[in-house]
């Protein structure tokens, strides 16, 4: 045996899965970190871009709806610390949703409305429920719902995937957002997606400060997350975003894209970028009750289920997809009480506070559908078959 290959690492399921991710399944890159209490293993795989650098652990990739737990939980602090109420409505602090009309059918004219019965809370932002954002059936209309054309002629940027180079700021974002009508009545469905977009510009008034700096001083400075934001002058760590096409990937985003600029609208939905050890932290201090930067109580609900079975009868992304899980405060809780939340760029994020493991996985090509891609699923398999 050459000495090369006595120093060659142990082959592991978690390992397997992740060549044959890079090998076989159009995945440039990634990162794939486990940790089960204490024990970390990461597994760094592929390149940066198509025949470009090497992934490293600490490369970034753009974590998408994986961002929405994290504005969640500075939207925790700013209850913890008074400044807003879960249960308020929003109003007080976004008067341009005051008023609001309902549309009478989901792919009527827009002019076709009847007045919301109430205003909207900040609890209904959080969960999903405030009546504005993506339907499942939106996607399989032979031709756009008035609202889904109107929502893309503003550049809001919230009814498909991240756009930070055509959103506005955040005043004339919601100053748009509030000329189009409701697709549901507050509280009466669950629709993706758009909630945390207007969380975002609330927790901003009600801080009275940007919603970069509010997350940098509630949550990522607290908990060492110096790596995530919403964009990065250190596009040489930065992976290529990726589409899946017939012929192979196609770059939907570079490096010197739209993420290395700060953007004029900081989506609290879908817009940070982060690294696998970032995500770890951010993990464990959800699994450890709060880790003094949340109350146990917020804690709590953001990891717990918050749906009614009504909401969760008209919505979802698709057949099934609230069988085994739901949805607490900006991301989804499954029935045996682990948590977490996917980015539709190519991560996923999954904590289980029963075992106490974790399971990250960044990669940059998008997913194809709402379900999780194979290859996530694999992997995620393969940790939790490891021994503890």
């Amino acid at each position: 045996m050459s000495e090369a290959e006595r120093r060659a690492p142990e082959p592991s399921p978690l390992r397997e899965a992740c060549e044959r991710a890079v090998s076989g399944a159009g995945v440039p890159g990634l990162v794939a970190l486990v940790a089960r209490g204490e024990q970390v293993q990461v597994e760094v795989h592929g390149s940066l871009s198509i025949g470009g650098a090497p992934v490293a652990r600490d490369s970034l990739f753009r974590i998408s709806s994986t961002t929405k737990p994290i504005t969640a939980a500075a939207a925790m602090v700013l209850i913890d610390e008074g400044l807003m109420a879960l249960d308020e409505p929003v109003d007080r602090l976004l008067p341009e949703l005051a008023g609001r009309r309902v549309l009478r059918a989901v792919d009527g004219p827009l002019n076709d409305t009847v007045p919301a019965v109430r205003a909207a809370t900040v609890r209904e932002l959080l969960t999903f429920t405030f009546g504005f954002g993506m339907a499942i059936e939106m996607f399989a209309a032979p031709e756009p719902w008035p609202i889904v054309a109107a929502e893309a002629e503003l550049s809001l940027g919230t009814l498909g995937p991240p756009d930070p180079a055509s959103q506005p700021d955040p005043d004339t974002w919601i100053e748009r957002l509030a000329t189009l009508p409701l697709i549901a009545q507050p509280g009466e469905r669950w629709l993706y997606n758009t909630g945390l977009s207007v969380l975002g510009v609330l927790i901003a008034r009600a801080a009275r400060e940007p919603l970069a700096q509010v997350l940098r001083s509630r949550i990522l400075d607290p908990l060492g997350m110096h790596d995530t934001s919403f964009w990065t002058k250190e596009t040489g760590r930065l992976a290529t975003a990726y589409r899946p096409s017939q012929d192979g990937p196609v770059i939907f985003d570079p490096p010197d894209g739209a993420w290395s600029r700060p953007p004029r609208f900081a989506d609290g939905a879908s817009g940070l970028i982060s690294t696998a050890d970032d995500l770890l932290a951010f993990a464990r201090m959800l699994a450890g009750g709060g880790g003094g930067v949340l109350t146990p109580e917020s804690a709590r609900a953001m990891t717990s289920d918050q749906l009614t079975d009504a909401q969760k009868r008209s919505g979802g992304l698709g057949e099934g997809f609230f069988d085994g899980q739901s949805w607490s405060l900006g991301q989804a809780v499954m029935q045996d009480g682990s948590f977490g939340w996917d980015g539709g760029m190519g991560t996923s994020w999954l904590v289980d506070p029963g075992s106490g493991l974790v399971v990250i996985v960044l990669t940059q090509l998008m997913f194809e559908t709402p379900a999780l891609p194979r290859i996530h699923r694999e992997i995620r398999a393969a940790a939790w078959a490891a021994p503890a």
